[in-house]
């Protein structure tokens, strides 16, 4: 284990998923709530071009999740500990026993370094049997947690709308470059998205707020509304003619997938279980959260206006495409421009 530490008698808290999009906006803010962030990561470069990671209070640990002792000398002092890890585009196919094993990792190491909560964001999405693979595994992990003992706060959220995010991202690319878009049947389904600047509220203030120590909160913005719904918000906050939008019963998920991949940067890992999600309604089924932790929560055009406002600026702070292992980073990963260009000979 490498890594340095201050002796700042400031709470600590143990960040992962720290190169990643949430993860990557979430330690500025913990920092300006006046907590030390220590940030487990993979390898300590990924971190270097962010402008908060030489502030004071942060503290920097290399380290395999799925390494448990490491991990749980990693722990050591923390009040708390975020769990925003996810395995979709390292694991392919096989993300759910991946994220499955890093977190009966990371919970072990919780209960044995005695850290007083557990923090998780995870999927909303409708109880039973016909969740998607990929809630469901999110609910796995949900269980997994809070199987260690230790106690965990859980808040579920539908898309994050936010410059930079993979939901956000596949949403503008099917608008700025389709005119005209055959759908799959999931353009009609509900969901209620919230802009990142909310969730990152939650996920800040649970720690001052003891009610949410062990609690499961479903968050979401003001609007319940469908995709179909979305594109046409999106289009207006572009500036761009109206779109036409044709669903049908024909396209599966695994079509829908590789239709995202063709038309957006998201690769194919990514796309397929964020398509086959999109089958589910989700909506938020209490407002215990608001509740608990008010916050003005911005409509769905107030937060894409927004994302397409940093956007057109270049100021993202954090992308889907920020995480992920150093040296197979494609050239372009976290910029603005996507260029696939392929020549077949016949």
């Amino acid at each position: 284990m490498q890594g340095h530490f201050s002796s700042c008698p400031l709470p600590r808290v143990l960040l992962t998923g720290v190169t990643g999009y949430v993860g990557g906006r979430l330690a500025p803010r913990l920092l300006d709530a006046g907590y030390r962030v220590r940030c487990v990561v993979r390898n300590e470069r990924k971190l270097r071009e962010r402008g908060w990671a030489g502030r004071p209070g942060v503290e920097v640990v290399e380290c395999d999740l799925g390494d448990t002792k490491t991990l749980t000398r990693a722990m050591g002092g923390c009040e708390a500990a975020y769990y925003l890890v996810h395995s979709m585009q390292a694991a392919g196919a096989a993300y759910a026993s991946e994220d499955r094993r890093l977190a009966a990792s990371f919970a072990q190491a919780a209960r044995h370094a005695q850290v007083g909560r557990i923090i998780y964001l995870g999927g909303l999405g409708e109880t039973g049997q016909g969740l998607s693979e990929h809630l469901s595994s999110r609910r796995e992990v949900e269980k997994v947690l809070a199987d260690s003992g230790v106690p965990v706060t859980t808040f579920r959220a539908a898309m994050i709308i936010g410059s930079g995010s993979a939901s956000f991202e596949i949403l503008r690319y099917l608008v700025e470059r389709l005119p005209v878009m055959i759908t799959p049947r999931w353009v009609t389904t509900e969901s209620q998205p919230i802009a990142i600047g909310n969730v990152l509220h939650y996920l800040t203030e649970c720690l001052n707020v003891p009610a949410t120590i062990g609690g499961t909160f479903d968050i979401g913005g003001p609007d319940v509304l469908s995709y179909r719904a979305l594109m046409r918000v999106m289009t207006r906050a572009l500036g761009l003619t109206r779109r036409i939008i044709i669903s049908v019963p024909l396209l599966t998920p695994r079509l829908s997938s590789g239709w995202i991949h063709l038309v957006t940067p998201i690769n194919y890992r990514l796309a397929r279980p964020l398509a086959e999600g999109l089958r589910n309604r989700v909506v938020c089924r209490d407002q215990r959260a608001a509740e608990l932790m008010p916050q003005r929560l911005l409509t769905v055009r107030e937060a894409i206006e927004a994302a397409v406002h940093e956007t057109g600026r270049g100021e993202v702070d954090s992308a889907w495409s920020d995480a992920g292992v150093v040296s197979g980073d494609p050239d372009w990963a976290g910029g603005r421009v996507f260029r696939d260009r392929r020549e077949v000979l016949i």
